[in-house]
């Protein structure tokens, strides 16, 4: 199912918009779609990110270095 909405920017912006678009022969919508669907897998990555600086903070979840990763996997030179 898709939804309709409207966006309000600056003429700016869409002259932007529309420049991209020719320069892909996509059109406004197609650039505007794509744009927000990279920047919602920006925040969820930042999100994971975040969540996982929390773990490590907390000690929830451990790191672990180069070498020893390589070791328990069985990988040393």
């Amino acid at each position: 199912m898709t939804i309709q909405t409207a966006l309000q920017m600056s003429e700016e912006t869409f002259q932007k918009v529309q420049l991209v678009a020719t320069e892909l022969g996509e059109t406004p919508s197609d650039v505007m779609l794509a744009a927000i669907e990279d920047y919602l897998e920006e925040r969820e990555d930042i999100r994971r990110a975040e969540e996982a600086l929390r773990k490590i903070r907390s000690g929830e979840l451990k790191t672990v270095t180069l070498a020893e990763a390589k070791r328990d996997l069985g990988l040393e030179d």
